[in-house]
């Protein structure tokens, strides 16, 4: 038996992207995963049968991760479902790209309610068990604008750096129950939205990128399963970048 085989791990955000692609990672290792979704209960189900069709046990679970009470009652549903849950990975995130004098109160509250709360909302909900169990995994989605600063971006940048902050503060606080908690800082990774930027932007961000590529989703997945397995035991409360250089 694998060491992911038959245990239980949560997604959030995971109907597509790097979500998608750690939910798919994680089936592939026999695990049972469970991804939360917001609206696309289409996608949420094909996510689901990708799971199952590579080995795993799949289940969606629509809730708003920005909404304490909705977390609170799938946390509990959750558990009544399936059993312990393993490990946590925090990757439901928004943006809202505006320069800072064009963005609205709406604008930075919806990133930082979805982005940040919602981190918090999860950790929250399920770390208690974790310390309780003294076993218990989580790793955070961040990214690079927390640290790199990106015009357009005040708020989505202020939430990433803000989930580091959590990061740390939660790893110091599990740690004496053996609980790990990391965070991965993606770069530029191709999705939907990159996918669909004018070539000639896309090549000016690649020029920037020392490795001169676009990441892929699957590369942020392999980093979240390593921080998730034993074999970084003895990490926590550290932040990996998998950005091809562009932070140096």
């Amino acid at each position: 038996m694998g060491e992911f085989e038959n245990k239980v791990y949560v997604v959030t955000g995971g109907t597509r992207g790097i979500g998608r692609a750690i939910a798919l990672r994680l089936g592939a290792e026999r695990a049972r995963v469970a991804i939360t979704y917001r609206r696309d209960t289409e996608a949420a189900n094909g996510v689901v049968a990708g799971i199952e069709a590579v080995g795993g046990r799949g289940h969606a679970y629509q809730v708003d991760s920005a909404d304490f009470a909705a977390v609170k009652d799938f946390a509990k549903k959750l558990k009544a479902d399936v059993g312990p849950i393993h490990g946590l990975v925090n990757n439901a995130g928004v943006t809202r790209d505006k320069a800072i004098f064009m963005m609205s109160e709406e604008d930075w509250s919806t990133v930082l309610r979805t982005n940040l709360d919602g981190t918090f909302n999860m950790a929250r909900n399920f770390i208690v068990d974790f310390l309780k169990r003294k076993s218990g995994v989580i790793v955070n989605i961040t990214s690079v604008a927390a640290m790199k600063g990106l015009a357009g971006q005040a708020n989505y940048a202020a939430s990433k750096a803000g989930i580091i902050g959590l990061t740390r503060s939660l790893a110091r606080e599990a740690a004496h129950a053996g609980v790990r908690v990391n965070a991965v800082a993606p770069g530029f990774i191709e999705t939907d939205m990159t996918r669909g930027m004018p070539q000639a932007a896309l090549a000016a961000m690649v020029e920037q990128i020392p490795l001169k590529t676009v990441g892929a989703p699957e590369d942020v997945a392999e980093t979240v399963m390593f921080l998730l397995s034993s074999r970084s035991r003895y990490i926590t409360g550290q932040t990996v970048i998998v950005d091809g250089g562009l932070t140096i």
